[in-house]
C-alpha cells in the first residue's frame, strides 16, 4: 500500500483526496501557489509546500517543481485530481520515470482516449457505437463538406485533441462549412495546441449519460452504473444525478457493456468515464472518454456505496477492487449541483471577490464537496466553482426536494453564485418529470433568467451592504477585528429584507 501521496491539484479537489487519505492512513502532501496559500486543503494536508506563481501556469502545470517536491518529501505516488495534469500524458509517463505511482491510467491510454479521431477509430474497431462522421481529422476541406452532405446537416465540427466545447462549431449548411472548419481549428489550436478538426452528425435532442468504470491492473473491468449530465451551459455540465430518468434496464445493460468494451479498448487501469450522448430514439453513440476522475463523482458514490478515490490508490497499489461485478442495483438516488461564482443573468460572467459571509447547507441526505470557507478569495486566475452540493434521497422526487431545501438554506454574501438559478432549474417542470435534453437551458431561459423582482425594502437594504461592504471585506481579513466582521455579517444576513 502507498505511504505517502502528493496531491497535484487544488481546491475542494485536493481537500476530496486528502479526506480519504487521512482516513486509509495515508500521508496526504499539498501543493499550492501564491493565491492558494491560506486555503484550507493547505492546513488539511499533513504536509504542504509552496509552487510559487499566481496563475496556473506558473503553478500548478509546473510538472518539474511539483515532481522535486514529491523526491524531496519522500512521496511515493502523485494523485493529479481532476483538470490541470490528471489528462497529460507527459507527466504521468515522468512520473512513472521519477520512480513514483501515478494515481491514474498508464500514459498510452490517456493519449489514446486524448486524441478525439484515434479513440473514434478504435471504438469502431471494438464495436462500440459512434456518430456517424470522420474517422480521420479534415485535411481536405473540400472532401470534408461533401462527408457532411452525405451524413446530412446538421453537423459538428469537433476539435480531435480536447474537448468541453472548445473548438466546436454546429454547421447547418453548406454556406457555413469552410468558416467553421477554420474557426474550429483556430480556437483549437489555441486551447489544446493542436488545429486538427472532425466531422460528426449532430445528434438532435441528445441526452448525456456516462458510465463510471473501474479497471484493475489484471485486467478486470466494471461499470458503476451511469450519471445524466445533460443540464449543461456552454457544453459544461451544471447538474448531474444517478441514475438516469431516461435509462430502462435494458438500454442500462448494453451501454454498460459498450463501456467496459471501450475501457479494454484501451488496456485502462484505474476509475474512468466513458461519455454517450443518447438520440429521441433511445440510440446511444460514443462521445469521448475521460481517462480521470470526474468533477460528479460523488453522486455514483453515493448509490454505489463507494469511495471512488480510495478504489483509485487501491488499484495505483496493486490492490484488488473493493468490487468485482459491475453495479446491478442503485441505492436510491443522488443529484449534484454545481455552485459557481458566477452571475448567469450576465450569461454566467465570473463573480471574483471575498466570501464575507458562508453559512453551508446540512441536514439529512446532503453531501457538500467545497474547498472554500468564509473569507476565501475567489480569484478570475481559477475556475470559479465555490463547491459542489450533493442529495442524496430514497428516490428522485425526495433527491430532488432535499436539494431544493438545501439550496435555499445555503447562504452566501459577497459574490453572485448561481445558487437562485439552479433553484429554479430543479423547480421546473421538464427537469422534475425527468424529460429533458442537452438544451434544456436554452429551450427555458426565459423561465430560467427572469431576475427576482427586487422589492423597495430590499433595495434599500443592499445599498446599505454596498456601503458596509468594503469596510466588512478589510475587516474580516484582520484577526483583531475578525469577530466584530463575523458578528456584523451574521446579523446582516439575517435580516428580513435581505431574505425577501
Amino acid at each position: 500500500m502507498l505511504k505517502k501521496i502528493l496531491i497535484a491539484n487544488r481546491g475542494e479537489i485536493a481537500l476530496r483526496i486528502i479526506r480519504t487519505c487521512k482516513e486509509m492512513g495515508i500521508g496526504s502532501v499539498a501543493v499550492f501557489s501564491e493565491i492558494d496559500r491560506k486555503s484550507p486543503f493547505v492546513y488539511a494536508a499533513d504536509e504542504a509546500y509552496p509552487l510559487g506563481g499566481i496563475t496556473s501556469q506558473e503553478s500548478y502545470l509546473q510538472w518539474q517543481k511539483i515532481l522535486d517536491i514529491a523526491k524531496a518529501c519522500g512521496a511515493d505516488a502523485i494523485h493529479p485530481g481532476y483538470g490541470f495534469l490528471s489528462e497529460n500524458a507527459d507527466f504521468s509517463e515522468a512520473v512513472s520515470a521519477a520512480g513514483l505511482t501515478f494515481i491514474g491510467p498508464p500514459a498510452q491510454a490517456i493519449r489514446l482516449m486524448g486524441n478525439k479521431t484515434a479513440a473514434r477509430k478504435l471504438m469502431i474497431a471494438h464495436n462500440v457505437p459512434t456518430v456517424p462522421g470522420t474517422e480521420d481529422a479534415v485535411q481536405d476541406v473540400q472532401e470534408a463538406q461533401k462527408i457532411a452532405r452525405d451524413i446530412g446537416y446538421p453537423v459538428l465540427v469537433k476539435a480531435a485533441a480536447g474537448g468541453g466545447g472548445k473548438g466546436m462549431r454546429l454547421v447547418e449548411s453548406d454556406e457555413q462549412f469552410a468558416e467553421a472548419v477554420e474557426g474550429a481549428g483556430r480556437e483549437a489550436q489555441s486551447a489544446f495546441g493542436d488545429g486538427s478538426v472532425y466531422i460528426e452528425k449532430f445528434v438532435e435532442e441528445p441526452r448525456h449519460i456516462e458510465f463510471q468504470i473501474l479497471s484493475d491492473a489484471n485486467g478486470k473491468t466494471i461499470h458503476l452504473g451511469e450519471r445524466e449530465c445533460s443540464i449543461q451551459r456552454r457544453h459544461q455540465k451544471v447538474v448531474e444525478e444517478s441514475p438516469s430518468s431516461l435509462l430502462d434496464e435494458k438500454l442500462r445493460a448494453e451501454m454498460g457493456a459498450a463501456a467496459i468494451r471501450a475501457a479494454e479498448a484501451c488496456d485502462y487501469r484505474g476509475a474512468g468515464t466513458i461519455e454517450f450522448l443518447v438520440d429521441k430514439h433511445k440510440k446511444f453513440y460514443f462521445l469521448e472518454m475521460n481517462t480521470r476522475l470526474q468533477v460528479e463523482h460523488p453522486v455514483t458514490e453515493l448509490v454505489s456505496g463507494l469511495d471512488l478515490v480510495q478504489e483509485q490508490i487501491l488499484i495505483a497499489s496493486g490492490e484488488p477492487m473493493t468490487r468485482t461485478h459491475s453495479l446491478e442495483q442503485f441505492w436510491g438516488h443522488a443529484v449534484e449541483c454545481r455552485l459557481y461564482a458566477e452571475n448567469p443573468e450576465n450569461n454566467f460572467a465570473p463573480s471574483p471577490g471575498t466570501i464575507v459571509f458562508l453559512k453551508a447547507a446540512d441536514g439529512p441526505g446532503i453531501r457538500e464537496d467545497s474547498g472554500v470557507t468564509q473569507g476565501s478569495e475567489i480569484s478570475l486566475y481559477y475556475d470559479p466553482m465555490i463547491s459542489k452540493l450533493i442529495a442524496w434521497g430514497a428516490n428522485r422526487e425526495q433527491a430532488m426536494n432535499r436539494m431544493i431545501r438545501a439550496l435555499q438554506e445555503y447562504e452566501i454574501l459577497g459574490i453572485h453564485t448561481t445558487i437562485p438559478f439552479l433553484i429554479k432549474v430543479m423547480e421546473h417542470p421538464a427537469f422534475r418529470s425527468g424529460n429533458f435534453t442537452t438544451h434544456f437551458i436554452e429551450e427555458y431561459k426565459d423561465a430560467l433568467f427572469t431576475p427576482t423582482e427586487e422589492t423597495a425594502e430590499t433595495a434599500a437594504f443592499t445599498a446599505v451592504l454596498d456601503y458596509l461592504n468594503e469596510k466588512s471585506r478589510i475587516a474580516i481579513k484582520t484577526s483583531s477585528n475578525g469577530k466584530e466582521a463575523n458578528s456584523l455579517w451574521k446579523t446582516i444576513h439575517r435580516s428580513k429584507a435581505l431574505r425577501s
